[in-house]
């Protein structure tokens, strides 16, 4: 078998002769029947875009003048809790948190640590109020310019491939899985995952994606902790940690679902073309990959098959917005759908778009055109034919990461 080491590919890329490719752009060719050879690739970088559920920050800030408080009890960023400690920090004035991406603000379950976590980031200004050990209630403004130390955890991040769901039964069902609660009677179907793109189905025996490698969280440089919680042979996924400080709010936010906010996450790891086994896991395409779909109330009962083809294949990554068809309606029923509030006010903010497709199936007046698909299936010895009307992984999100990799890596930002 053919082999190079981690130090010869290092050697290329120092001298500027490494072949490097993002997943997309080696995906294309090898559909093209134009696939380089294992000679002619030194690295393949992937990513994956998505809900996330398992992330959480760790942030340390000045709230107050020393003395002002004993130590934080209860903490709340914009109405979302986080949990004050484990570091008392007792009268110093500042307090050190933990906060779930999936934690709901007391005043609208709607937003939640992933909307809070991109507001941030983007330097807006977040309200934060303590109830104190001592009985006293303190209130302040914070930035991310106050924040002196944030770190993001994900417990659960970049699954290997997931589940769609679709509703069989008559009644809607409300779920993490949906944006809205998902009607009845099989009308739509709803699914996670980037398919051929993401790093663990391009590494399934985890040859080089392991612990203490090195890996992009939401554009910062960060490593791999080990396996995520509940990872498992069939489905891995990983433990990821990067310094919340250097992520770009592009590739973080808040995602609305049935059952209130959740927060998604971008994720790139480049993938050393070491030897023929590793090179030959990289030639898995979509349409090799299969998809079961499941009952969404019941979330483990198999209806049927797909595959990621069936979900991508050419389908469109963002929608088209005609404004002249948008009757500014009083209650608009985009605004309310929308998962990450991308259309406020009859207009498109294409950079907070996810392309989850919830606005073309939605829109009363057909002022959003985006064809997400639809897939043949068999259930309950039936065939039925059900549109796609919800994604909740972005493809757009984890190709431009695996971009920026690929660049990092060239200008020898990023060493493997």
């Amino acid at each position: 078998m053919n082999k190079r080491s981690i130090d010869q590919i290092n050697e290329k890329i120092d001298d500027g002769e490494a072949n490097i490719y993002t997943a997309e752009e080696f995906k294309k060719l090898i559909k093209n029947d134009d696939a380089p050879s294992f000679e002619e690739v030194d690295v393949v970088t992937c990513g994956t875009c998505g809900v996330m559920s398992g992330t959480a920050a760790i942030l340390n800030f000045i709230i107050s003048e020393p003395g002002e408080f004993i130590r934080a009890n209860e903490v709340y960023l914009n109405g979302v809790p986080a949990y004050a400690g484990p570091c008392p920090n007792e009268w110093l004035g500042s307090v050190d948190v933990i906060l779930h991406g999936t934690a709901h603000s007391i005043h609208d379950e709607s937003y939640g640590g992933g909307f809070l976590l991109k507001e941030l980031l983007e330097g807006k200004e977040i309200d934060v109020r303590i109830e104190s050990a001592d009985g006293k209630t303190i209130e302040n403004k914070i930035t991310m310019a106050d924040i002196t130390r944030g770190q993001i955890v994900g417990s659960r991040m970049a699954f290997k491939n997931y589940t769609a769901f679709t509703n069989p039964n008559k009644e809607a069902v409300s779920s993490i899985f949906a944006a809205i609660p998902l009607e009845g009677s099989l009308k739509g179907l709803t699914f996670s995952g980037c398919g051929d793109l993401n790093p663990l189905q391009n590494d399934i025996p985890h040859n080089v994606i392991n612990e203490g490698k090195k890996v992009l969280v939401n554009g910062a440089q960060g490593y791999i902790l080990g396996d995520g919680t509940r990872s498992s042979s069939e489905k891995p996924n990983l433990m990821l940690s990067a310094d919340l400080c250097n992520m770009d709010p592009y590739y973080i936010g808040g995602f609305k679902t049935g059952q209130g906010g959740e927060i998604y996450d971008t994720v790139a790891i480049p993938i050393p073309v070491l030897n023929e086994e590793i090179y030959n896991n990289l030639l898995i395409k979509d349409e090799e990959i299969e998809l079961p779909v499941a009952d969404i109330k019941g979330r483990h009962l198999p209806l049927d098959n797909t595959n990621y083809g069936k979900m991508w294949g050419e389908y469109d990554l963002r929608p088209q917005f005609d404004g002249s068809k948008c009757e500014g309606c009083d209650k608009c029923s985009v605004g309310e759908v929308c998962p990450t509030n991308a259309f406020k006010n009859g207009k498109l903010n294409i950079a907070y778009c996810f392309g989850c497709g919830m606005c073309a199936h939605y829109c009363r007046h057909d002022a959003f055109k985006m064809n997400t698909g639809e897939v043949d299936l068999e259930i309950n010895g039936e065939n039925v034919n059900i549109p796609i009307i919800c994604r909740q992984s972005d493809r757009l999100r984890a190709n431009k990461l695996s971009l920026k990799l690929k660049k990092m890596i060239q200008n020898k930002e990023f060493m493997l």
